[in-house]
């Protein structure tokens, strides 16, 4: 029998182009949090990381938490859930009042980070995170905490992500049709990043690129903060469709030939080693299976592989990401089960490369413990802290986009900025 429900419990949704997972944790009273159930579906309503058919991805949803429910012998009503579509921005807004030198109280803190909050302008975007990081005093940085301190001026640096709005609605609008409450919608570089980096890296600076089915984040860390990302719409099911379409073969045996017995790295035996490609049926037929050598099969893997890492050093290099400061790059994702990755992009990026794998936490299962499960693990971290947050609740914001100006319009403006 299932236990009633239980609000002190965490869930989490991580919603993907290939697999819906979800997570039900409890934290113990140092905070260590402990997985009671986990729960997966196949994801066949998400398409590039955006929701494509509203009914299969509500349906995937249930089921997953309803396994992840009946393995902690619980219910639960409210999750949180990740985002990982293309068209995230980062950025940090910078707000400052003037003190007259007098003594830092609490209400002085409030009314700085309200004037924060009045003054974010994601310009037509939802914002999914706005977190008070570090303050300042008088111009010196990296003050964690103001209180008691003198000053004439008081700062603080907000760091914002944002979204464009209809992706996030409709996420939200699937969870919740699902019967379950969204207490926050969490952008998947965050999650990940607190998975799979130590405060360190996130501090020193690095790269995480997270190659997921559809979409491929690629995410910069500094000074403890994610300084600037951008998305690509390909991923490791690009390689599945490439070895389905190469053999003639259906997906579910491109997917199994890729995992089993796909590489990115060449050897010189995989001329000899011959894989049977045919279906069970063609095999009971009597009739002889198809075959390929692994060769045949890296090859493919590594056409798609030169192009998907052409494009991730092209956008480390748009970032900034590039001389001493972008030595280190880690992999995490499905993409990153991928054998002989690492070696294979470390070749190509020219950098240290690792692959990132989620943080063990008590009692999650050996096959949840992957990097495909990393946004997993890390969005049950994130809930487990609940970070202050500066905006409303991502799906309930108002977004006002700029209207696009007439004739008329364009000629006031440019009246306006002659005088």
């Amino acid at each position: 029998m299932a236990q009633p429900r239980n609000d002190g419990l965490i869930t989490a949704i991580d919603i993907g182009s290939s697999k819906i997972s979800a997570l039900i944790a409890r934290a113990d009273d140092q905070g260590e949090l402990e997985v009671l159930g986990t729960g997966q579906r196949e994801s066949r309503g998400v398409r590039r990381g955006y929701i494509a058919d509203m009914e299969a991805t509500e349906s995937a949803i249930r089921d997953a938490v309803e396994m992840a429910e009946t393995t902690a012998r619980t219910n639960i009503d409210h999750v949180w859930v990740s985002f990982s579509a293309g068209g995230l921005v980062s950025d940090v807004a910078q707000v400052e009042v003037d003190l007259g030198g007098v003594q830092i109280e609490q209400n002085d803190i409030d009314e700085l980070l309200r004037q924060g909050r009045r003054s974010l302008n994601p310009e037509g975007r939802m914002v999914l995170h706005a977190q008070p990081t570090l303050y300042t005093l008088d111009g010196l940085n990296g003050v964690k905490n103001p209180l008691g301190l003198h000053a004439d001026k008081l700062g603080v640096e907000i760091h914002v992500i944002a979204a464009e709005p209809s992706p996030v609605r409709n996420l939200a609008l699937c969870v919740r049709s699902a019967h379950l409450g969204v207490k926050s919608i969490v952008a998947s570089p965050i999650a990940t990043g607190v998975s799979c980096l130590s405060e360190e890296d996130r501090e020193m600076g690095i790269a995480l690129v997270e190659m997921g089915a559809g979409v491929t984040n690629v995410s910069l860390f500094a000074g403890g903060l994610l300084v600037g990302l951008t998305s690509l719409p390909m991923g490791c099911a690009d390689i599945t469709d490439d070895i389905a379409s190469a053999f003639n073969i259906r997906r579910a045996q491109a997917e199994r030939l890729k995992c089993v017995h796909g590489s990115a790295q060449n050897s010189p035996r995989d001329n000899h080693e011959m894989l049977e490609i045919g279906s069970p049926e063609e095999v009971a037929d009597g009739a002889d299976p198809p075959r390929i050598s692994r060769a045949q099969l890296i090859q493919v893997i590594r056409q798609r592989l030169d192009h998907w890492m052409d494009a991730v050093a092209k956008a480390l290099t748009e970032l900034g990401y590039v001389g001493p400061v972008g030595r280190q790059v880690v992999l995490t994702g499905g993409g990153a089960e991928l054998r002989g990755i690492a070696d294979y992009a470390q070749g190509v990026l020219g950098r240290s490369v690792r692959v990132g794998r989620p943080r063990t936490l008590a009692g999650l299962p050996d096959a949840h413990s992957g990097p495909a499960f990393a946004t997993l693990v890390g969005l049950a971290q994130v809930a487990a802290t609940n970070p202050a947050e500066l905006r409303p609740f991502a799906a309930e914001q108002t977004v006002h986009r700029p209207q696009p100006m007439g004739l008329v319009g364009k000629m006031i403006a440019a009246f306006k900025n002659g005088y």
